[in-house]
């Protein structure tokens, strides 16, 4: 699971998470990042406040900010947040928790995936500094995104329902879907940023249900269930279990911005469900 502020609703779901086992990514929020920053102090303060009371949830990762500077914040305050807080946890004894921040596909460019780098300059050392910690990289992928913005993406390759290979990379390997291309650029920008030992945790993926192109719910429960029993076998550079956070549990009905932003999730704001789909 994971939740995206200590305030408000967010902490009374905290407390509702207390023995659970559930694993969860908690966000720091973007407009705290260059508070974070700032000082060793502030660092220790926010973790006296947003993890320490919550020793009962089972917080497996910090995300330090989420997908900045599109959401908010500076970028130049991500590297020194994210030190600042790995730190007062190890302070506070929670060496256990790994730190990390939550980035998109934009941060990277190249294509077949094997030339993958990251495009924004910010993200090299960010990536250092996850090798050094063991911490992985948090990626928000969205083929659906990447379909609506790209002429020519065939919908069946975004749905993972190519019958066969859609594109063959140079260095042998072949995609049949997007989510695994855009996952292997990831990787290969890691490469090329010289960490290659950091792993991914797909931090958020999902498809709307309504809104704009291709916004169906046929195409949601497709795209979200093929997500759910394609991610156990990993990508063609890295077999093997991805961990995968699908975006989105509701619908927003009072969320703001393009119409499709309201209609991610699994669940209806009355609770009720917004299509069937099986873990």
């Amino acid at each position: 699971m994971r939740i995206y502020s200590p305030d408000g609703a967010d902490r009374d779901t905290l407390q509702a998470l207390s023995g659970t086992n559930i694993d969860l990514i908690h966000d720091v929020g973007n407009g705290q990042l260059a508070d974070l920053a700032a000082s060793a102090s502030n660092a220790e303060s926010w973790v006296q406040a947003n993890v320490q009371p919550y020793k009962d949830v089972k917080i497996k990762y910090i995300a330090v900010g989420n997908e900045v500077p599109d959401q908010g914040g500076n970028t130049q305050d991500i590297l020194p947040a994210m030190q600042n807080v790995h730190d007062a946890l190890a302070r506070a004894g929670l060496n256990g928790i790994k730190v990390s921040t939550a980035v998109n596909s934009g941060v990277t460019q190249g294509f077949p995936p094997s030339h993958g780098t990251f495009s924004a300059a910010h993200m090299p050392p960010i990536a250092q500094y996850l090798a050094s910690t063991g911490a992985p990289l948090l990626a928000n992928v969205y083929p659906y995104f990447t379909y609506t913005g790209t002429p020519g993406i065939d919908l069946n390759y975004a749905l993972f329902t190519s019958p066969g290979t859609v594109v063959q990379d140079d260095n042998g390997l072949e995609y049949q879907n997007l989510f695994d291309a855009l996952v292997d650029t990831f990787y290969a920008a890691l490469d090329s940023a010289g960490a290659g030992s950091v792993g991914i945790v797909v931090s958020e993926s999902g498809w709307p249900s309504a809104g704009d192109t291709a916004a169906t719910t046929d195409n949601a429960q497709t795209y979200n269930q093929k997500l759910i029993n394609h991610v156990g076998q990993g990508t063609p550079k890295r077999p093997g279990a991805i961990e995968t956070y699908i975006f989105a549990m509701f619908n927003e009905n009072r969320k703001t911005g393009a119409e499709t932003e309201k209609h991610f999730g699994l669940f209806n704001p009355d609770q009720s469900p917004a299509y069937p789909i099986s873990f």
